[in-house]
């Protein structure tokens, strides 16, 4: 099944998943290389957020208030947008999972950090699995290469993933690609690369690294609405 997908920037994405959007980790006008994106023209019926640091976060409360999406995150996240007023949310923590209009949505396990922009805790830092009628899709969020990874391979059957490649904060591509191995996806969205200096990488390296594996690393423009 093909999906729709939309690459912001850095780790930030959207989906649209029987006629709701999703948007995962915005970053966006704080970003150079997001420049080109118009942060007021995107839609969102809901908000996932992975952890809190501010490479992930920037735009999400602009955007919850602007578009009156949901909120999806851990406890602690959804409690400080609550002390700012956004209140339409629903909490999770590592396991748990709700079932929301467009489909299901699952909080796993990501190995990171996580502190919110202002010092706060930000709970531990987490991905998401994402199960509807029209695909099933993992997205990483900051993680290392971890072998609770195995697990969703095992247990959910992923048609592709979003997954971290930028090295030296999480995952480089090499450890990505083992991960794609394990949770059974022959593609891959790359994300958190390029965006600072520490992260930048050789894009036809990591492309050409994916392709030895049997499988496709998707770099698509900051912008870029591809079909996955």
């Amino acid at each position: 099944p093909n999906m729709n997908t939309t690459f912001y920037g850095h780790s930030c994405f959207s989906v649209e998943i029987n006629g709701y959007k999703i948007l995962f980790d915005p970053f966006i006008s704080p970003n150079p290389a997001a420049s080109n994106i118009d942060v007021e023209s995107i839609e969102a019926d809901y908000v996932l957020l992975s952890h809190g640091h501010e490479d992930h976060i920037a735009d999400a409360e602009a955007i919850l208030k602007r578009t009156g999406a949901t909120l999806i995150a851990n406890f602690e996240i959804v409690s400080w947008y609550g002390a700012k007023g956004h209140e339409k949310s629903h909490p999770l923590n590592h396991g748990g999972s709700v079932q929301l209009p467009f489909g299901k949505v699952k909080f796993v396990n990501a190995v990171h950090s996580s502190v919110l922009p202002d010092g706060s805790y930000g709970g531990n830092p987490g991905g998401f699995v994402v199960e509807s009628n029209e695909c099933n899709f993992y997205f990483s969020g900051d993680t290392a290469l971890t072998y609770d990874m195995k697990i969703l391979g095992e247990f959910h059957k992923l048609d592709w993933a979003v997954l971290c490649i930028g090295d030296n904060f999480t995952m480089g591509y090499e450890d990505a690609a083992i991960c794609a191995d394990w949770i059974g996806v022959d593609k891959v969205l790359g994300t958190h690369f390029d965006t600072f200096p520490y992260i930048e990488i050789d894009h036809s390296a990591a492309s050409q690294h994916f392709a030895s594996k049997g499988k496709q690393l998707l770099l698509p423009a900051t912008g870029e609405t591809i079909s996955i």
